[in-house]
């Protein structure tokens, strides 16, 4: 790996955390939305649903290093690993089921009772702030770790120079 591809490896990770921490705080944002605009079939409203990225390996960009490893027979040739990461999909999180409060008056409470849902409860959004403000922590050590990483690879990268200059 050369120098601008650990660049390269710490810029995607500086991306993908701070994409964490946007849905995260977009999270913690509509914790009291119920109403989305969405309805279900019985005519119920929608509340806001938890977002989750989902991060995967980003592939080589250059065949070279996957023929080398066929080649050569390396396991750790070509193999994507190495490369960064990147961004699979944007989820609404749906494993959590929505909280329910009782309050008949609210124009989001329910008017037909459908499947977990008795008229007169209102769903709220299944946003913990527990959950969030740890996935915050987690993701803003993730993004510290990569500037760190980002500023030994500048480093190197310098002092690789100053040698040079003899």
């Amino acid at each position: 790996m050369g120098l601008f591809g650990a660049i390269d490896i710490s810029a995607s990770g500086l991306t993908a955390q701070r994409l964490r921490m946007d849905l995260t705080a977009s999270n913690i944002a509509n914790i009291n939305t119920t109403r989305t605009g969405e309805l279900t079939a019985a005519g119920n409203q929608i509340p806001y649903s938890r977002q989750v990225a989902v991060f995967v390996p980003r592939p080589s960009e250059s065949p070279f290093s996957k023929v080398l490893g066929d080649t050569l027979g390396s396991k750790n040739v070509g193999n994507g690993n190495g490369n960064g990461v990147q961004v699979a999909s944007i989820y609404n999180e749906v494993t959590e089921p929505f909280r329910l409060e009782y309050n008949p008056d609210s124009p989001d409470a329910a008017k037909v009772a459908e499947a977990g849902l008795p008229v007169g409860y209102v769903r709220h959004p299944n946003v913990n702030i527990v959950t969030e403000m740890v996935d915050m922590m987690s993701a803003s050590r993730a993004y510290e770790a990569n500037v760190t990483a980002l500023n030994v690879s500048k480093t190197m990268a310098s002092r690789a120079l100053e040698i040079g200059k003899g």
